[in-house]
């Protein structure tokens, strides 16, 4: 199956107080042609900063990616600068951001928005492109569209500023869609139409999505694999249905756990105890131990590896290491 994106051994790094921390360790993982990705983990996981590493958006920023290599379709973008990465985003991969409202220009009106990405990177005069930006909020649910060409962000819903967002990114057809919590802060009726309007335009596309989350129930219903994170290093990977089915790792289980099951009656719902450690003070051996409910000996000294099985799904716990 021909990979789309490819992530090897990547460590991304910020300064602060001229201190560095290095933030994603280690990082390697591929996305085929047409498939849907979920990148799981709780705040503070990573998985935010794994796809501003992919396009490298560091600008004003203190970030840097240190090692590793990243291609697309084959070719590493690593080290592309800036210039050529702006050809690449929003033409071959786009995203959509966490939250609109901040990530679109407030004093911008909408059709001149979207008509900026189709202008940069299509053929297309100011008519053509105006007309490419009104069917694409068509595209994406939205029955008046030319009305909404000419308000501004602030005129409109939070499903409706979603819907928006999601036209800019596909408005040039990309063929990697990164999708940065594209339902957060939204209601559950909203949520659903949002997610189900993304299925049909990666099928009707062919196009592949990384989407990042923390929520399990988006990604049951809409990926293919899932890599979980944990404090910046991958802790399991595996398909959707294995996944849910066994979770391996103990920090995916405790995730599984804490989603409340319909119709069961409990006092508390399960939680897993402690935080995501901070990048300045990561603890020794395995970063999950001080919060692992099946921690050993060897998890307190030494950090397990990230293992690939014979059935192609990943996990770094030594509960699966022969010896520990």
């Amino acid at each position: 199956m021909e990979k789309i994106l490819e992530v090897d051994k990547v460590a991304t790094q910020f300064v602060q107080n001229d201190q560095p921390l290095t933030v994603i360790h280690d990082l390697s993982f591929h996305i085929n042609k047409g498939e849907v990705v979920g990148l799981v983990g709780e705040s503070g996981s990573g998985k935010s900063v794994t796809s501003l590493s992919i396009l490298k958006l560091f600008k004003g920023t203190t970030g840097s990616i240190i090692s590793g290599e990243i291609k697309y379709k084959g070719e590493s973008i690593s080290t592309y600068n800036e210039a050529k990465m702006r050809k690449l985003r929003g033409k071959q991969i786009s995203m959509i951001f966490q939250e609109p409202m901040t990530s679109l220009n407030p004093v911008m009106k909408i059709g001149e928005q979207i008509e900026e990405i189709i202008r940069l990177h299509m053929p297309y005069g100011k008519k053509q492109a105006r007309e490419h930006a009104v069917s694409m909020l068509k595209k994406v649910g939205i029955s008046r569209a030319e009305d909404v060409m000419k308000e501004y962000p602030h005129q409109l819903s939070g499903g409706m500023r979603q819907r928006v967002m999601i036209s800019i990114a596909l408005a040039c057809y990309p063929e990697l869609l990164i999708a940065d919590e594209p339902t957060t802060a939204l209601d559950v009726t909203i949520q659903a139409q949002i997610l189900e309007l993304m299925k049909e335009i990666q099928r009707d596309l062919g196009m592949s999505i990384l989407l990042i989350t923390h929520d399990l129930g988006v990604v049951s219903e809409m990926c293919d694999r899932v890599i979980v994170m944990y404090a910046g290093r991958i802790v399991e990977e595996a398909s959707v249905d294995e996944l849910f089915n066994n979770p391996q790792h103990p920090y995916t289980q405790g995730l599984i756990q804490s989603i409340p099951q319909i119709g069961q009656r409990v006092e508390a719902l399960f939680s897993i105890p402690g935080n995501v450690p901070q990048p300045s003070d990561m603890p020794q051996g395995c970063n999950f131990a001080p919060r692992c409910n099946q921690v050993m000996s060897i998890c307190s000294t030494k950090e397990p590896p990230l293992t690939t099985k014979a059935d192609r799904r990943r996990c770094s716990c030594w509960l699966y290491e022969e010896g520990s």
